[in-house]
């Protein structure tokens, strides 16, 4: 059992610090595409690490009803690792068509030198 409970700490953990670079990722780029790169890769790996942490830890007592809680959890897991970047995705193909400009090093040297 004391396994276990060391995967979980350690998938949690992982999932806990890849949101954290997530949000130093949001918080640092420079531009909106960027910043959903890191959101969107950051947030959809620490969202399954954390999800299967906790259904790790359902799975303790091996019963039927703590491997079906699991088996949920595991298909919850799933579907955020699909659903994640397929928003990403759908977020940043809209920016794109309203006519959101990506970031370039020209463009900041331009606005930089006029100032």
């Amino acid at each position: 059992m004391m396994l276990v409970d060391l995967i979980t700490v350690v998938l949690i953990s992982m999932g806990l610090a890849f949101f954290a670079l997530g949000v130093l990722g949001v918080l640092r780029f420079p531009d909106f595409f960027s910043r959903m790169h890191a959101a969107g890769k950051c947030d959809a790996l620490a969202a399954v690490l954390v999800v299967l942490g906790f259904a790790l830890y359902a799975l303790g007592d091996l019963t039927f009803a703590s491997v079906l809680v699991s088996l949920k959890i595991f298909l919850i897991a799933i579907f955020i690792f699909v659903a994640s970047p397929t928003a990403t995705h759908a977020l940043v193909k809209t920016a794109l068509l309203l006519g959101a400009k990506p970031w370039s090093r020209q463009e900041w040297q331009k606005r930089r030198t006029r100032k």
